[in-house]
């Protein structure tokens, strides 16, 4: 029983055109690129990342470590001289800010690699060699008795091949 379909496209319009045409009719779908194209971007409309959450997280976590480790250094060995105040946080900003730099930065990789599911242990479905060599593909997930409809959309906006997908 197949589960989808894989389109292979030549022209980036149709490509796009037969993403609108999905979209309308509100299948799932995965579209294989061999290059970035805004166009493509465009067309799909992803959400936002939320990649950008886990850094201002991450800094925000990582500037408070920064003052606390700081300020419990300086209680836990005070250096007193002259009577200023043991804990400033004038000079512990740059100890604040590196640390913030440093744990927005691998929260932001981390974010990355979780989001863009790397590593991928299973092998993606749908795939195809000439994808990555200048055709445009579209894997369409849908319930078999939808299947022949999106097929019939695929082929009306110019897929080159289409073929079942299990």
């Amino acid at each position: 029983m197949r589960r989808g379909l894989v389109a292979a496209f030549r022209e980036l319009d149709a490509t796009c055109d037969a993403i609108e045409a999905l979209k309308k009719q509100k299948y799932e779908f995965t579209v294989y690129t061999p290059t970035p194209r805004h166009e493509i971007e465009h067309a799909v409309a992803a959400p936002m990342s939320p990649v950008r959450r886990y850094t201002l997280i991450g800094g925000l976590l990582g500037v408070t470590f920064g003052y606390w480790m700081a300020i419990w250094t300086s209680e836990y060995w005070p250096i007193v001289v002259g009577g200023k105040a043991i804990a400033s946080w004038i000079p512990y900003t740059i100890i604040g800010f590196e640390a913030m730099v440093l744990v927005g930065a691998l929260s932001t990789v981390a974010a990355m690699f979780i989001h863009s599911r790397i590593p991928k242990i299973t092998a993606t479905v749908g795939a195809d060699p000439r994808f990555t060599h200048g055709d445009y593909g579209i894997y369409v997930e849908a319930a078999p008795d939808r299947l022949k409809q999106a097929e019939e959309t695929l082929r009306a906006h110019g897929a080159v091949e289409v073929r079942g997908e299990s």
